[in-house]
């Protein structure tokens, strides 16, 4: 069952689409659409959003409208959720980071900025590693530790047959499951919150793209992305939000990679989860904003 974008007629900008072709995790070569939305102007920034109940009307839904007045920016679904083509082939981040660069190719951006969200912060990191960006911005983002203590029970659960595919369907039954689910993410989520989320659970083919990515990244000794040993080499400025009550990716993490990049701002936000952007709205766009007219 396909579920529809969360776009309202009155959201800002428009929804385009462009053809991307990148490598997936078994090295085959998958040309995909990928529908973004891009409003304002000003110099580029894309947002990159998390995976599985992510998309870019969920993470991003405030900080659009208040970015557009003094930017370009591009929001894009990445193949696999939202509005996106969603293929049948092995994610992984670096197939997400090939996207990117498509993505940027294609709109002839120069130098963007580009910020992400949990999985959508190690992909703005692997390209900022390996292309020119303007600036970083990291939300509570995976790539930037080892490995976790939920990692290797989940590591099997994803390897036992029916009970992944399970846990997806459980979690989207009804809002009140959602909320549940929520609460080991988030210190609050609000009543529209919960519905958007129910209806990405809705969505048969997003649990399978979380799944694939999951199955790629979580090993059996560690997570297989960790940039941790790269960070002095970047010379970006950088900015690193994480909350403080993240359960999934915690803020020492980011702690850390302030301690190691050469020019970087950190924020902790109190009371906070894994989703700064929706559980502090007005902090974070305040934040992020500051930060790109700096």
């Amino acid at each position: 069952m396909a579920s529809s974008s969360g776009d309202t007629p009155g959201a800002s900008g428009e929804l385009q689409a462009v053809e991307v072709t990148a490598e997936d995790g078994s090295g085959r070569s998958t040309t995909t659409t990928v529908r973004y939305r891009e409003t304002g102007d000003g110099r580029p920034i894309v947002l990159l959003h998390g995976v599985g109940l992510d998309a870019k009307h969920i993470s991003w839904k405030h900080v659009i409208p208040h970015l557009e007045a003094d930017h370009r920016v591009i929001a894009p679904d990445l193949p696999g959720h939202g509005d996106s083509g969603k293929p049948n082939i092995r994610y992984t981040t670096d197939y997400y980071v090939d996207v990117l660069s498509g993505l940027v190719e294609k709109l002839d951006l120069d130098r963007p900025s580009v910020a992400g969200i949990s999985m959508g912060g190690a992909i703005a990191l692997g390209y900022a590693l390996e292309e020119d960006v303007e600036r970083l911005a990291l939300i509570d983002s995976y790539g930037l530790g080892a490995d976790a203590s939920w990692r290797p029970m989940a590591s099997v659960a994803l390897r036992m047959p029916v009970v992944d595919q399970f846990v997806w369907n459980t979690m989207g039954v009804n809002r009140g499951t959602v909320r549940d689910t929520l609460r080991g993410y988030m210190t609050q989520a609000t009543e529209e919150f919960v519905t958007e989320i129910h209806e990405v659970l809705q969505d048969d083919d997003c649990g399978r793209t979380l799944r694939r990515w999951q199955r790629s990244e979580f090993g059996a000794c560690g997570f297989r992305t960790c940039y941790l040993g790269q960070l002095s080499d970047l010379g970006v400025p950088t900015l690193l939000v994480h909350g403080d009550d993240d359960t999934l990716l915690p803020a020492a993490w980011s702690e850390r990679a302030h301690d190691r990049l050469p020019d970087s701002q950190l924020h902790v936000l109190d009371d906070c989860g894994h989703w700064p952007p929706r559980e502090r709205p007005a902090t974070f766009n305040r934040v992020l904003a500051e930060f790109l007219a700096s």
